[in-house]
């Protein structure tokens, strides 16, 4: 059986990552997943490892200094030493010998030479910008084969590897698409009249001015924003319009049913993500329901989904778009959309991994 160390950039969850939404998947492998600590006084990773599915194992990782940077070479390679005896020690007690190393993030260039590893995969799903470039292209010229999910990552990545596959963002189609009997239950039982959703966390990059724009405009349309609130400048302001509410978050199973109370869902930009080009996993989730969906775009940017989505390039075009959204006939592209969806859906995603990774000699 093939061994994998998985280097993540968050916690097992069970609202899954891309990342283990892919490595979940290679079935025919033994891993061991590891993910940073959540501040300097965690101790997480005085505990046992967490078996979180059969052939999965998570642990997390001592926590260092993350504020230190390269000009202080001997405190750098301290913290970054302290982790690969971590991962090393632990990879030892599973009998690791020579694994396939998977990384997913320019930082984790400085783990190469503290590891044993006998392959390398970098998996790039979002823009570094806050990173030096030379740790990124580093990690990219070093693996055996390099995976992103935009094409415009892999633009940015050519001139570091010549070996490189997109492999964009996935959905679980099933849980998102199977709704043909309806919603299991109302959560918005006491609403009447148009309902426009949207589901994610919430963060101080999330740019809600078309959302202003529009609930201001509309008053009798209700809007919703599931999931976990997070500082941002224009919270206060929404939270003062009374057709504007915050469930807060809920549990994965129970995302469907909110996406299909709303008769429109949105998608805004993400200021953080301006030059990526990753089409987010919750896009795919709305295609799958069959939903009308209305997305703020960037100026320059192009319409991944032009036929099934409807694009704004200003708050006055989304809350006129979103108009459109509410008027068009039911099942007008429905089914189109969940193609779109069902083409997406994880176990194609990690297939396409598997077959790259095996062509390599890797799995």
């Amino acid at each position: 059986m093939k061994q994998i160390l998985c280097l993540a950039n968050e916690p097992w969850s069970s609202s899954p990552s891309r990342t283990q939404q892919l490595i979940s998947r290679l079935k025919q492998a033994q891993i061991l997943y590891f993910y940073p600590a959540s501040g300097p006084r965690d101790r997480t990773y005085r505990q046992p490892g967490q078996q979180v599915r059969p052939n999965i194992t998570a642990y997390a990782l001592p926590p260092i200094l993350l504020d230190v940077d390269e000009k202080h070479k001997l405190l750098f390679q301290a913290g970054r030493k302290k982790l690969g005896r971590y991962i090393a020690d632990k990879a030892a007690r599973h009998h690791f010998r020579s694994p396939l190393l998977w990384t997913t993030s320019p930082e984790h260039v400085h783990m190469l030479n503290y590891l044993d590893y006998d392959g390398l995969v970098y998996d790039c799903d979002r823009e570094w910008d806050d990173l030096p470039l030379d740790w990124e292209g580093s990690l990219a010229y070093a693996a055996d084969v390099v995976f992103t999910a935009s094409p415009l990552l892999r633009r940015r990545l050519t001139p570091c590897s010549s070996n490189i596959a997109l492999v964009q963002n996935g959905v679980n189609y099933p849980l998102f698409a199977n709704r043909d009997l309806g919603i299991q239950y109302d959560p918005l039982p006491h609403i009447q009249g148009p309902v426009l959703g949207w589901a994610g966390t919430i963060n101080e990059d999330l740019d809600l001015d078309p959302l202003c724009y529009t609930a201001a405009a509309h008053p009798d349309w209700t809007f919703v924003l599931l999931g976990e609130v997070h500082p941002n400048r224009l919270i206060p302001k929404l939270k003062r319009l009374q057709n504007v509410l915050f469930p807060g978050p809920c549990a994965l199973n129970e995302v469907p049913d909110w996406l299909y109370r709303c008769n429109v869902l949105m998608e805004f930009r993400q200021e953080d993500r301006a030059d990526d080009g990753v089409i987010s996993s919750r896009v795919y989730e709305y295609l799958s329901t069959g939903k009308p969906v209305v997305a703020m775009l960037w100026p320059d940017q192009v319409e991944t989904f032009p036929d099934v989505i409807y694009g704004a390039h200003s708050q006055r075009e989304f809350a006129k778009l979103c108009q459109h959204a509410l008027d068009e006939p039911s099942e007008f592209v429905s089914q189109r959309r969940k193609d779109h969806g069902a083409a997406a859906a994880w176990p194609i995603r990690a297939g396409e991994v598997a077959r790259i990774l095996k062509i390599a000699g890797l799995l």
